[in-house]
């Protein structure tokens, strides 16, 4: 793989992260005044229309799933609600850079997900640094402390949603246009906020509160386009450990925009996190490369 390349995606999976933690930090920030239902189908009409532009651009709406696949779209949007309600309902009462601590875990967890669900082969190495990242987020929620309450919880709960997403899109036949799905999940994401609103009520925005969450739409958008880019530049073993730098963007937002670092014990444990799922990582290149 030239390294032009590799250096393409990794500065596309960098800025993928920085966007969907501008996103995050967008939303905290004015689900403080507004109400979180409103927020996110506000937000989601904002993803809804530009992945629409995206999907007419590529023509993604000529494709027809079959039943199957059909299901399975549907499984990833509903699971996909699921995680937005906990996320950012975990998020409008957690510090950010806590609750990204927490999600640093996602990448250990959808391989084991992977072994549990589709008999995936994971060895002993792998199962340790499985196990040992696991501990590292124990030290971050830290049960039975003061430290530890129901939100904690949530963010635990939006990160077995998002497993359960992610590997719900394993099995759809890899001719399904990208944005077909991810406009399913908008689409499903911003009928739940809308559905929401009815019941926790509206409230005007104020023109900075709209412009706060046109920035997390656009960002949303973003965070989207360069996911999906980072993966198809570069050596994806070299480019997915750059994920972990979510981290290091909702630390510095965090405290530049809300005031908040986190403890010791929480970087502590992110860093345990993060080292468990780089050396998984390298795991599994260095298995790619011997069965090559």
């Amino acid at each position: 793989m030239p390294p032009s390349e590799n250096l393409r995606g990794i500065l596309l999976m960098c800025a993928s992260m920085a966007a969907f933690t501008v996103n995050d930090t967008f939303m905290k920030s004015v689900t403080q005044s507004l109400p979180l239902y409103q927020t996110i189908g506000l937000r989601g009409m904002i993803a809804v229309i530009g992945l629409t532009i995206l999907a007419l651009a590529t023509g993604a709406f000529a494709f027809r799933p079959n039943r199957r696949d059909a299901g399975f779209i549907l499984l990833r949007s509903l699971a996909d609600v699921a995680a937005t309600i906990t996320f950012l309902t975990a998020l409008l009462h957690m510090p950010i850079a806590n609750l990204s601590a927490i999600l640093q875990a996602l990448p250990l967890l959808i391989t084991l997900g992977a072994a549990l669900v589709y008999g995936d082969r994971i060895g002993w190495r792998r199962m340790t640094a499985i196990l040992v990242g696991l501990i590292g987020v124990l030290i971050i929620i830290r049960p039975g402390t003061e430290g530890f309450d129901r939100w904690s919880l949530l963010g635990l709960a939006s990160v077995a949603c998002v497993v359960v997403r992610d590997l719900s899109v394993r099995p759809l036949q890899g001719h399904i246009p990208t944005s077909l799905v991810a406009l399913g999940a908008a689409v499903a994401v911003t009928l739940m906020g809308w559905t929401g609103t009815i019941f926790q009520g509206w409230q005007t925005p104020t023109g900075w509160e709209a412009a706060r969450i046109l920035g997390a739409g656009l960002f949303l958008i973003v965070g989207y386009l360069t996911s999906v880019a980072a993966m198809r530049h570069g050596d994806i073993g070299l480019v997915a450990p750059f994920r972990y730098t979510s981290l290091l963007w909702a630390i510095a937002l965090g405290f530049l925009v809300f005031g908040n670092l986190p403890d010791v014990w929480t970087l502590t444990g992110a860093a345990i996190v993060v080292a468990a799922g780089l050396f998984t990582l390298w795991r599994e290149r260095a298995l790619r490369r011997r069965t090559a």
